[in-house]
């Protein structure tokens, strides 16, 4: 149960007589993206709850009268106690719209965790939400939805795991139709492959319960805590390109497609960051380019090369500030997998098989940057990383080839006059 909030300007009628009537209500913070307003006017008052939906935008609701003038009665007159209790229900009316879930009535069950994770990162504008959302409805919901959480299992969340590592992979199906799936899992690496989506949806399931545990919507986190994911299966199996492919792969691609395309070889930023980014956000004075809200939701600044730099100014000038610096040839913006089927017909024109995804072009540039000599934290940096950890397990990867040539060029050599003891036989 959600604890009430203390408020020394609301919890009293004279403590609200000393508030001066205005406009806008005065609002207090009772859960992340979640307010009760007070509002006082000059002939009425009344309580107001307010949610945050994204992207800057509120649903409100009027909740009732203040018992400034009349005491309370629980339904058209409201103390703040009451208001919050009013507020708190409408918030959850407000979270299951937000995660696209049915509302549910009944003991807090794993559908009512995820709900409420879902909402949170809406409201924290994490760009991960609509992955998130996407995984529970095709995997998690269906098995566990309607359990409830303080009933789940260590053994119950294994039978699931267990179960989606051995369940053959989705395929993108017509909304209504048949799921597809691809052929069952035979090799060893396929395998690893479906247990390590396993691991990364146990991830999701774990934030949600853990994100219900922190708001005392449970008492204990034991039962999936005690769940670890499969050990050994989330080998990086990254791949990148070399110059001379990457070179072909921007000579593939149609002129409003190689922009983007070139964009993140030269940026390492991701399709999502770029296809929003805006002519104001290139700074040709420092050469670097500001990606405003990046996938772990923080902003950073970009640095470019002297090249990256020239190819942003020339998309970029004489434009105004507010306009998306990349579009397509109709002068629409780059919308979600607008890049997918694009991308494969260039890789097919530029000889590249398998095709890449755009998302390997950050590989690329990551990996060509190391190879170059640029220190882990500075790409970390610029890839936005907090540290050198996540640059570490995906990129540590510089192949065998390369890190002996390192060795070879920069290991200390100490002019050694070495003369053998062995005679070399000449065959005749």
């Amino acid at each position: 149960m959600a604890r009430t909030v203390q408020d020394t300007n609301l919890d009293t009628r004279q403590a609200r007589t000393r508030l001066t009537a205005r406009h806008k209500p005065y609002w207090r913070l009772l859960d992340q993206g979640c307010h009760l307003g007070y509002y006082k006017g000059k002939r009425s008052t009344a309580w107001i709850a307010r949610y945050f939906l994204g992207q800057g935008r509120y649903a409100e609701q009027r909740l009732g009268l203040v018992d400034d003038l009349a005491d309370a009665d629980g339904v058209a007159v409201l103390t703040f106690k009451q208001a919050q209790a009013a507020a708190r229900k409408w918030f959850s009316g407000q979270a299951h719209k937000v995660a696209g879930l049915p509302l549910h009535d009944g003991p807090y069950s794993v559908g009512h965790a995820i709900r409420d994770y879902l909402g949170w990162l809406e409201s924290e504008g994490k760009r991960s939400a609509q992955d998130h959302r996407t995984r529970a409805e095709a995997v998690i919901l269906p098995e566990l939805g309607s359990i409830e959480v303080a009933k789940l299992t260590p053994a119950r969340i294994r039978a699931w795991r267990d179960g989606l590592a051995n369940t053959p992979a989705r395929l993108r199906t017509r909304k209504g139709a048949t799921q597809n799936y691809r052929p069952l899992p035979k090799d060893d690496e396929t395998k690893d492959r479906r247990k390590s989506t396993a691991n990364r949806t146990l991830t999701i399931l774990k934030a949600a319960l853990n994100h219900a545990f922190h708001e005392g919507q449970v008492e204990s986190d034991a039962a999936w805590r005690r769940v670890k994911p499969y050990q050994g299966v989330d080998a990086t199996r990254l791949r990148w390109l070399k110059h001379d492919q990457a070179m072909r792969l921007i000579n593939a691609c149609p002129e409003d497609f190689r922009s983007l395309v070139s964009a993140a070889l030269v940026s390492g930023a991701r399709y999502g960051e770029l296809s929003v980014m805006k002519v104001g956000n290139f700074d040709p004075g420092n050469g670097t380019v500001f990606v405003a809200k990046s996938k772990s939701g923080k902003a950073r600044h970009v640095v470019l090369t002297d090249e990256g730099a020239q190819l942003f100014a020339s998309l970029t000038i004489g434009r105004s500030e507010g306009e998306l610096i990349f579009l397509k040839s109709d002068g629409e913006p780059w919308h979600k997998s607008n890049q997918a089927r694009r991308l494969r017909a260039a890789c097919k024109a530029a000889r590249i098989d398998p095709a890449v995804t755009f998302h390997e072009l950050r590989h690329t540039y990551a990996s060509l940057s190391l190879m170059a000599g640029m220190d882990l934290m500075v790409l970390a940096g610029n890839l936005g990383h907090a540290g050198t950890r996540m640059v570490e397990k995906h990129y540590g990867h510089i192949s065998d080839e390369h890190r002996a040539k390192i060795i070879r060029d920069t290991a200390p050599h100490f002019g050694l006059n070495i003369k053998s003891k062995a005679t070399a036989i000449t065959l005749r």
